[in-house]
């Protein structure tokens, strides 16, 4: 028998209007369509705020973003495709300020002399070199030379000689910077991450007490019934 009442055309997601933004869903999208239809402002106006205030209840992590109001509203316009009349509290944004691309970032290309210490440090030297003060002046390239003395070690994570970062402080300032002979460097010493070495210790204080434990423990559920049911009836009867 032929059926004669035939359902209407399926609606499926290929068919339909693309979403503007999907965060917002369909029915957002179709609200905004609705009242884009509206006849008079004041009931697009009336309309608009209960869509912004939905909005922003589906985006809730939009509060916390500085201006969400303002934000929201921008969503409204995009996903009216720029086509809603309403009294926004916010000027209206263009499509050409959306489609804008972000300018690439600029890297920099500087050659750094010595990796280790890194680019901060010869920033300091030229810094240093500018003060005029004698007493300020040592005291900052004392600082720059123990700086440079903690980035050698936890590069290098061996000691190193006061006279290794004096050299190096002096060819880096080309020969502007120096500290007297008998100025001694702060101590630094490197130190792995605590944590890991408190679980090796704790994983090999573990292994030995097993060895020393008696032995290996039988966990063996039917081999410990065996044992017990023999040791109940006294062992096996001999008839």
């Amino acid at each position: 028998m032929a059926l004669t009442n035939l359902p209407g055309p399926f609606d499926y997601n290929s068919t339909r209007s693309k979403l503007l933004l999907s965060e917002y869903g369909r029915n957002v999208q179709n609200m905004v369509k609705y009242i884009v239809a509206l006849p008079t402002k004041e009931e697009r106006n009336k309309y608009a705020q209960v869509v912004i205030d939905l909005m922003g209840f589906l985006n809730p992590h939009l509060r916390d973003v500085a201006d969400f109001k303002h934000k929201l509203w921008d969503h409204l316009h995009i996903i009216s495709d720029f086509q809603l009349d309403v009294d926004s509290p916010y000027p209206k944004p263009s499509p050409e300020a959306i489609h804008l691309k972000p300018e690439p970032l600029k890297y920099p290309h500087q050659r750094i002399r010595y990796k280790h210490y890194g680019k901060t440090i010869e920033m300091m030297i030229e810094k240093a070199k500018a003060i005029e003060e004698p007493e300020r002046k040592r005291h900052m390239v004392q600082a720059i030379a123990n700086f440079m003395k903690m980035a050698y070690v936890q590069w290098n994570k061996d000691s190193v000689a006061d006279e290794t970062i004096l050299s190096d402080l002096y060819a880096l300032s080309g020969g502007a910077l120096k500290l007297e002979e008998n100025v001694n460097l702060n101590r630094v010493e490197f130190r792995g991450n605590q944590y890991n070495n408190q679980n090796n210790n704790n994983r090999g204080r573990n292994n030995q007490n097993t060895r020393g434990g008696g032995g290996r423990t039988n966990n063996n559920p039917r081999n410990n019934n065996q044992n017990n049911r023999n040791r109940n009836t006294g062992g096996a009867k001999k008839y």
